[in-house]
């Protein structure tokens, strides 16, 4: 008896290879990323505008050149920052999910078996790239960035940018000269209406007026400077002579600089050390206690802040679902409520923290953890309790609220009616 035996070509079955991101992780990507720039810009756009008035005021007062308030909003930039990157990768986290969940595409990838946790892997990644990123921010480029802001606004009281002299106003150089600008032009290059009193030991008296001028470096002393008038007129005035009255088309003035203190070391302020010189101060007995409890309080603080962020995905998913059949942006306004108490309430716990009167472990780590608990219990009930709401009480009330205020709206709407009807029927 024979045996056949059937031999087919073999053939390689190909596995499908795993990519670690999907299409449906890069369509995320893209909603997480559009509104998080707009948050950055928005925010970081609204706290300068905020203070750039105050600095023109400021600089304005002290007579020191436009150009320094934008160079002082560069220093600024870093401390606000630190607050807007947690908010924009907050509200970019949210916004994205919400889009999902409204139109029915959150439904669509539950059911084909993607869990909210494997939905947060691209949002993680962008949790871990801008928690390095405020982890430079607020570590190194914030307390370099407040000690220059610092030294500028000293400068500008002190006159080292060029603001001792105001327009309008006399200025009084070393008790010997008195100088007053009627007008300047081209950032203070050109000078309009000058008169100047000028007095030495021996009792002369020069008073000068010129019909323009302008500053110039010298060359032999660095302390002086040259101010060169253009068509004007001296009066000498001598004791036991008689005054002289001479007239110039061009006349050269030294002008002794008034001595201009160095501005202070960096570290006056904790917040001015940057993590490293924080770790060495707080942590050092040698250190005195005063100043090694403040170091201790504002490491933490800063620590504090930058690991929040790690949990900021979760909050946002949890907020970002509203009811079934509801558009409710609630969780928007709500997450940014949490997000910016959460802030206050560690610089509270940083303020008493460095006065001693509460250890810094307790007074910063302490609200962190009620609040991680707070969040994880949140991101529990919509990702493993069906049908779940993070906020499912306040979304309750909030829709009653809605309903009962379109009410008297209608009811607004139909009193006008009927006064304007009655109102024709008159006429």
């Amino acid at each position: 008896m024979r045996d056949y035996r059937l031999d087919f070509p073999s053939r390689s079955i190909a596995t499908p290879r795993l990519k670690f991101l999907t299409a449906t992780d890069r369509y995320i990507l893209r909603l997480v990323l559009m509104p998080m720039f707009a948050v950055f810009l928005i925010a970081a756009s609204l706290l300068i505008l905020d203070k750039m008035l105050k600095l023109f005021e400021f600089v304005s007062t002290e007579g020191g050149p436009v150009g320094v308030v934008f160079s002082m909003l560069v220093n600024l930039f870093p401390e606000y920052a630190g607050l807007a990157v947690p908010l924009g990768l907050l509200l970019g986290v949210l916004l994205a999910f919400r889009k999902l969940a409204t139109s029915s595409e959150l439904d669509v990838m539950r059911a084909v078996g993607l869990s909210y946790v494997r939905l947060l892997r691209v949002p993680y990644l962008i949790a871990l790239v801008l928690v390095a990123v405020n982890l430079a921010i607020v570590g190194y480029l914030q307390p370099l960035a407040r000690y220059a802001y610092e030294q500028q606004q000293y400068e500008l009281r002190s006159g080292a940018l060029g603001a001792s002299i105001k327009v309008g106003e006399f200025t009084t150089l070393k008790d010997r000269m008195a100088l007053r600008i009627e007008k300047s032009e081209d950032d203070g290059r050109r000078l309009m209406g000058i008169f100047a009193r000028v007095a030495d030991k021996k009792g002369q008296v020069l008073a000068i007026s010129a019909s323009e001028g302008r500053f110039l470096a010298s060359q032999e002393n660095r302390n002086t400077i040259i101010l060169r008038l253009i068509n004007g007129t001296i009066v000498q005035d001598t004791p036991k002579q008689a005054p002289r009255v001479l007239s110039f088309s061009q006349h050269d003035l030294p002008v002794d600089l008034p001595a201009i203190e160095r501005f202070r070391k960096r570290g006056n302020e904790s917040r001015e050390y940057v993590l490293p010189e924080l770790l060495k101060l707080g942590w050092n007995d040698t250190t005195p206690k005063a100043e090694r409890t403040g170091s201790q309080a504002n490491f933490n603080y800063r620590m504090v802040e930058v690991v929040m962020m790690l949990l900021l995905p979760l909050l946002a998913v949890a907020l970002a679902i509203p009811p079934k059949r509801s558009t409710s942006a609630l969780g928007v306004f709500v997450s940014i409520v949490l997000v910016v108490a959460y802030h206050k309430v560690n610089q509270y716990g940083q303020s008493i923290a460095e006065l001693g009167q509460v250890s810094p472990y307790l007074a910063l780590w302490g609200p962190f953890a009620l609040f991680s608990l707070l969040i994880v219990w949140m991101f529990y009930r919509v990702a493993y309790v069906p049908g779940g709401q993070a906020i499912g009480a306040l979304e309750t009330a909030y829709a009653r609220l809605a309903k009962q205020v379109k009410r008297l709206w209608q009811r607004r709407d139909r009193a006008r009616g009927i006064i304007a009807a009655g109102a024709a029927d008159a006429v």
